[in-house]
């Protein structure tokens, strides 16, 4: 395994960070455990999650994820050996079953009391807001349109105050974004110069697929180091090829839940196509190929994988020891060209 240091900290964490979503879902509470046994012995120490997981959101499930997690700690005691990243969940149409008052104050307060309380650890590393509060393009929406009807306000500085409060008492040490743009990022870094916590990461998706990170977050996570926690870094599973190849399987996860169609398009099929064509070349999988792409970024802190099964898992964590020659990085750059950002 390879680490780095979450930014302006002293933290060690792995360059592969285990991401959870599908706990409570796809995968039961058993096969959670064997997840986070086997991604430790492999040297993976950051384990990422939400109140909102599993995914897709639903009332029935809401915090089962952090719960399974939480049992994990119980049962093997290795709190210790885990840097361990959730998330408050931002509104929206699907989040109205945990709560319809972003990010007040007794809002967050009370989430980061209740993830504590499932994941049964008196502290969390890294405490990120989910999703904007505001109205901005996110989850695969290209380009911005501003909504007369939002009625949001500014809140920055509230939102970093009382988060600053948690970290004095203990209960978080770190803060950071997930779902954010550049005026976002910029306006929380802004206000931290007021005596209150820095934004150190960011959690937006990143792939073959979605290289939108690229546009104006990459500058500001390399001038103001703020590294990306990529999520998605297989794009939904379709970067393994097994789409293209018919080796998915009927609970594959764009097969279960029909609802993320983002790398469903002809732009994303065909370019996805040429990838694996590129990746079969050079003799590599595709899975391998994609993540080890991520992973060789010099503004990723982190690449988020997820897996239904070891064996997927394997080959996602075994990336981090696959080096792109600068010759397929290069016929990357040429399909990236022809079809940019094909999920966006």
């Amino acid at each position: 395994m390879k680490y780095t240091l979450l930014p302006e900290t002293d933290i060690k964490v792995s360059k592969i960070c285990l991401g959870t979503m599908t706990w409570g879902k796809q995968n039961s509470e058993q096969e959670g455990h064997e997840q986070m046994n086997f991604a430790l012995e492999k040297g993976v120490n950051f384990f990422d999650t939400a109140e909102l997981y599993p995914v897709p959101a639903e009332a029935e499930t809401y915090g089962e994820t952090e719960r399974i997690i939480g049992t994990w700690f119980k049962k093997t005691g290795q709190r210790q050996n885990i840097i361990l990243a959730s998330k408050i969940a931002g509104p929206g149409a699907y989040t109205k079953h945990i709560r319809t008052t972003g990010f007040k104050k007794e809002a967050i307060k009370e989430a980061v009391h209740l993830s504590l309380k499932r994941l049964q650890t008196d502290y969390i590393d890294l405490y990120q807001l989910h999703w904007p509060e505001r109205f901005t393009n996110t989850f695969g929406i290209r380009g911005y349109k501003h909504q007369s009807s939002d009625k949001w306000k500014d809140n920055f500085y509230e939102i970093l105050c009382v988060l600053g409060d948690l970290i004095k008492s203990g209960k978080i040490r770190h803060v950071g974004l997930s779902n954010e743009n550049p005026w976002g990022i910029m306006r929380f870094l802004e206000e931290a110069k007021n005596d209150l916590p820095k934004m150190i990461t960011v959690q937006n998706s990143y792939s073959l697929l979605n290289r939108q990170y690229e546009v104006g977050n990459a500058e500001i996570s390399m001038r103001e180091n703020v590294g990306l926690l990529a999520y998605s870094p297989l794009a939904c599973g379709v970067l393994s090829g097994k789409y293209i190849n018919g080796t998915d399987q009927p609970n594959s996860r764009l097969n279960l839940f029909k609802r993320f169609v983002r790398y469903s398009s002809d732009q994303s099929t065909e370019a996805t196509r040429r990838y694996l064509n590129l990746a079969q070349q050079f003799d590599i999988s595709l899975t391998k190929m994609a993540l080890a792409f991520v992973n060789q970024q010099p503004f990723v802190t982190s690449n988020i994988i997820g897996a239904t099964t070891l064996s997927q898992l394997g080959e996602n964590i075994e990336s981090i020891n696959v080096e792109l020659s600068s010759t397929l990085l290069a016929e990357i750059e040429k399909i990236h060209q022809e079809i940019p950002d094909p999920s966006t």
